[in-house]
C-alpha cells in the first residue's frame, strides 16, 4: 500500500516537473519569436522628415563653421601683427628714457647740443607714434583722466587736494589701444586726499593715550 502511494506520488511530481518543462519551453519560444520579430517599417513621410532633419543640421554645422572662419579671418587681419606692434612699444620707452637722462645730466644741462639732441629725440618719437596711429595703434589719454582699470594701472598715489582723488596726474609710461583691444596699460600715479598732519598728530595722541 505505501508503495502504491509512493509510485503516485512520484509519478505526480514528474507530471509536475513535465509541465513545468513545457512552460519554459513555451516562455522560450515566445522570447525568441519577439527577438525574431521583423523592425517596423518606416514610412516615406518619416523617411523625409528624419533626411530634412539631418540637412538642417549639417547646414547649420556649415553656418558655424563658416563663422568661425570668417571670424578667425578678421582677427587675423585686425590683430595679426599684435605682438610685433607690442615690442615696438619698447623702442619709444627706450627713446623716452635716453631723453630723460640727458635732461638730468648736470654737464649736460642748458647747453646748446643737449636742446637739439632733445628736439631729434621728440621727432622721432612724434613719427614713430605716427606710424603706429596709421595702423589703428594710438595713446591712452590718461594725465586729468579718473582712473579706470581696464586701461590705467596705478603705480603711485601721490598727495594733492586740488584733484578729485583717483585722478590721474602723473603718466610714468604710455600705454596703448590697438584698434578696439588694449594693447598694454598706462603706468600711472593718481592722486590722494593728503592727510592732516595736525588730525593725524590728534590720533596719534589718542591712540598712544588708549595704550
Amino acid at each position: 500500500m505505501e508503495k502504491d502511494q509512493n509510485t503516485n506520488s512520484e509519478t505526480q511530481n514528474n507530471e509536475a516537473e513535465e509541465v513545468k518543462v513545457e512552460e519554459l519551453n513555451s516562455d522560450a519560444q515566445l522570447d525568441t519569436s519577439e527577438r525574431n520579430e521583423p523592425p517596423k517599417e518606416i514610412t516615406p513621410e518619416e523617411k523625409i522628415l528624419e533626411l530634412e532633419d539631418k540637412l538642417a543640421r549639417a547646414f547649420a554645422e556649415m553656418e558655424n563653421q563658416r563663422r568661425r572662419f570668417e571670424k578667425e579671418r578678421e582677427d587675423a587681419f585686425n590683430y595679426g601683427g599684435f605682438s610685433f606692434a607690442k615690442e615696438t612699444l619698447n623702442l619709444i620707452d627706450n627713446l623716452e628714457r635716453s631723453k630723460q637722462i640727458l635732461e638730468n645730466d648736470e654737464a649736460l644741462k642748458n647747453s646748446e647740443t643737449l636742446k637739439k639732441t632733445l628736439e631729434h629725440f621728440d621727432i622721432i618719437i612724434k613719427d614713430m607714434i605716427s606710424i603706429l596711429s596709421k595702423n589703428g595703434i594710438n595713446p591712452i589719454d590718461s594725465v586729468g583722466k579718473k582712473l579706470d582699470p581696464n586701461f590705467h594701472q596705478a603705480m603711485m598715489e601721490i598727495d594733492d587736494d586740488q584733484k578729485e582723488p583717483g585722478t590721474i596726474i602723473q603718466e610714468i609710461q604710455k600705454g596703448f589701444m590697438m584698434k578696439d583691444r588694449l594693447l598694454r596699460p598706462s603706468l600711472v600715479g593718481v592722486s590722494k586726499k593728503a592727510e592732516n598732519k595736525e588730525e593725524k598728530s590728534e590720533e596719534n595722541k589718542e591712540n598712544s593715550d588708549n595704550l
